[in-house]
C-alpha cells in the first residue's frame, strides 16, 4: 500500500454579491507538500451562476478563474508565480471580499494528490445528475418533493 501524505484544500467559489452571502463553488485547490504537488481544477457551472446573478459577466469570471491555475503551475504568473508553492497556496486561500473566493482550507490523507483533486472537484463542485446518486450513495432521487 503506497504511504498516505497530508494535504490541504480549499474550495473555489464565485460570489457574486459578496453581502449577500451566496456562492457557486467553482473549482478546488490541493496543496500536497510532500509530494511537491500544488494544482486547481475548475468546473464553473455557468447555468447555475447565471441564475444566481443574471447580471454578472461570465467572460470576465472565467478570466479571473483562470488565473489560478497558473498561480498554482508558478513560473507563468508574473511575481506571485516565483513564490514557493507553500507560499502560493496562502496566496491563493487568503481571505478576501471578491467574487473569486476560496472556502476555510481543510485537510485530508492521500496516496495520490491528483486522485484526491479529482475526487473533491467531483464531490464538492460538481452536481450529482438529476436523480443520480453520488459515489458516496447521497443524490437527489430519495429526496421527498
Amino acid at each position: 500500500m503506497p504511504e498516505l501524505a497530508s494535504f490541504d484544500y480549499a474550495i473555489v467559489r464565485v460570489v457574486p454579491r459578496v453581502e449577500r452571502e451566496e456562492f457557486v463553488n467553482a473549482g478546488v485547490i490541493l496543496f500536497c507538500r510532500t509530494r511537491g504537488f500544488l494544482e486547481a481544477r475548475l468546473a464553473l457551472d455557468t447555468a447555475r451562476l447565471a441564475a444566481l446573478a443574471p447580471h454578472l459577466d461570465l467572460a470576465e469570471v472565467e478570466r479571473a478563474l483562470a488565473v489560478i491555475p497558473r498561480v498554482c503551475r508558478g513560473a507563468e504568473a508574473g511575481p506571485i508565480g516565483q513564490l514557493s508553492q507553500a507560499e502560493r497556496f496562502h496566496w491563493l486561500v487568503a481571505p478576501r471580499s471578491a467574487i473569486i473566493q476560496t472556502s476555510p482550507v481543510h485537510c485530508g490523507l492521500c496516496a495520490d494528490p491528483a486522485v484526491a483533486l479529482g475526487h473533491l472537484l467531483a464531490t464538492m463542485v460538481r452536481l450529482p445528475p438529476p436523480g443520480g446518486e453520488t459515489e458516496h450513495g447521497i443524490g437527489t432521487k430519495n429526496i421527498q418533493r
